[in-house]
C-alpha cells in the first residue's frame, strides 16, 4: 500500500481542483493523521482556487438581486450563501498549503474547517437544487478570495482579516437571515443556517485562538494590531448589530468587542 500524500501537499490539490463534487471528495479523503511536512512548498503552475466556470464573477454592486419577497429572489439568496461556502472551502485549503513552519495543530484545525466547510457547501447546494436552481445560476463575486490574494504573504493578515473579520460578519448577520427565510416558511434554509452559525462560532474561535498565538510569538497587541490590519488592508470595520453571544463563544473579548462596538 502506497503511503498517504502528506496533508498540506493534499491540500493543495484539493485547492486546484475546479469541479464542486470533486473538490468535495477530496477534502473529504485528506487524512488528519496524514504526515505533516512544515517546510515551504512551491507554488503550483496552475491557476489558484480551482473554481467551475460558473458563477459568473461580477462586482459586488452587481449581484443578482437577492429579495425573500420573489422565488427568484429568494433562490439568488441561498446561491449567495452557496458562494460563500465554496471559497470557504479555498481558504481553509489556501491557509494549509501556503504558510509554513507552523505548529502541525495549525495544519489540522484548518483542514477540521475544510472539511465542515465542504458538508456546508453541500448543504446549501442541495437546498438550491431544490428550488429548482443549481450553483453557478447566478452571478457572484469574488470578495472573500480577493482578499485572500492582498494576504497571500502575511499569515497575521490573512487570520486577523479572514476568520477574525469577514467570517465572524457571519457570525452577526446569520440570525437576520435566519428570521428572513421563517417569514416566507423556508424552514430548511433556517435549519442549514442553524448548522453553519454553529460551525462558524468554532471557526471564528480557531481564527482568535491562532490570532492571539501569532501576536505573542511577535510580541504585538492584538487590538492594536487589529486596528492596524483593518486600516492597512482597506476592510470595512464591521457594522453593528454584533452577536455578541456568539461572538464571546468564539473567543472575542469585551475589551475587543467595545472597540468594534465604538464609532
Amino acid at each position: 500500500m502506497s503511503n498517504p500524500l502528506p496533508l498540506r501537499e493534499s491540500a493543495l490539490q484539493a485547492l486546484i481542483v475546479s469541479d464542486p463534487d470533486e473538490k468535495i471528495a477530496a477534502v473529504q479523503q485528506i487524512d488528519f493523521e496524514a504526515p505533516i511536512h512544515t517546510q515551504e512548498i512551491t507554488p503550483p503552475s496552475q491557476t489558484i482556487p480551482g473554481r467551475p466556470l460558473l458563477p459568473e464573477l461580477v462586482p459586488p454592486q452587481k449581484v443578482t438581486y437577492r429579495s425573500i419577497n420573489s422565488e427568484q429572489g429568494k433562490a439568488a439568496l441561498i446561491h449567495s450563501i452557496a458562494h460563500i461556502e465554496f471559497n470557504a472551502i479555498n481558504l481553509a485549503l489556501d491557509i494549509i498549503w501556503r504558510f509554513a513552519h507552523l505548529p502541525e495543530d495549525f495544519y489540522r484545525d484548518w483542514l477540521r474547517v475544510a472539511k465542515e466547510e465542504a458538508y456546508h457547501f453541500s448543504l446549501v447546494r442541495a437546498h438550491l437544487h431544490s428550488m429548482g436552481h443549481e450553483y453557478g445560476d447566478f452571478t457572484a463575486h469574488n470578495g472573500l478570495w480577493e482578499i485572500c490574494e492582498k494576504t497571500g504573504n502575511d499569515l497575521l493578515a490573512r487570520i486577523a482579516l479572514v476568520p477574525r473579520t469577514l467570517e465572524a460578519r457571519g457570525l452577526d448577520v446569520s440570525p437576520v437571515i435566519q428570521n428572513k427565510l421563517a417569514s416566507v416558511n423556508d424552514h430548511e434554509g433556517v435549519r442549514i443556517l442553524g448548522i453553519i452559525l454553529h460551525d462558524e462560532v468554532g471557526h471564528v474561535e480557531l481564527g482568535n485562538k491562532w490570532y492571539l498565538y501569532l501576536c505573542q510569538q511577535m510580541n504585538k497587541d492584538p487590538i492594536a494590531t487589529y486596528a492596524d490590519m483593518v486600516h492597512t488592508y482597506r476592510v470595512a470595520k464591521p457594522k453593528g448589530p454584533l452577536n455578541i453571544k456568539a461572538r464571546k463563544q468564539a473567543g472575542f473579548t469585551d475589551e475587543e468587542l467595545a472597540w468594534l462596538s465604538s464609532v
